[in-house]
């Protein structure tokens, strides 16, 4: 029928068509900025995405296990209960956090699952 070199090319082309299917459906979603979340908020509530940020100073509360993160124009409540949070949480630090948009007595309010930080020695000299 097919020769051996033929059936290999045919096996191969399948196994690399199948692997770039498997890439392109699993790619990840975007992260997504705090002020692009907040510019049409009512189309991410309750959708489960990523967003990331920059904490405002003074806005982080233990008591309450929330803080405040905000881009260059808007600013979202987290709420950081149920979160993994990686070390260094701290003010004016960028933030990564994973969770659903909920809409809590008239605020958008972020539960977090996964909160990231970023290092900062990466950044000093």
């Amino acid at each position: 029928m097919f020769t051996r070199r033929t059936r290999l090319l045919i096996t191969g082309g399948i196994l690399t068509l199948v692997i770039l299917g498997a890439v392109i459906l699993q790619s990840p979603e975007p992260t997504r900025t705090v002020d692009e979340v907040m510019a049409s908020p009512n189309g991410y509530v309750n959708e489960e995405f990523a967003i990331r940020g920059e904490v405002k100073d003074g806005t982080i509360d233990n008591s309450t296990m929330t803080f405040i993160l905000h881009g260059t124009d808007h600013e979202i409540v987290v709420d950081f209960v149920d979160a993994s949070v990686s070390n260094g949480l701290g003010d004016n630090r960028t933030v990564y956090a994973k969770g659903v948009l909920k809409y809590i007595d008239s605020v958008y309010v972020f539960e977090a699952d996964i909160i990231k930080t970023s290092c900062p020695s990466k950044y000093e000299e």
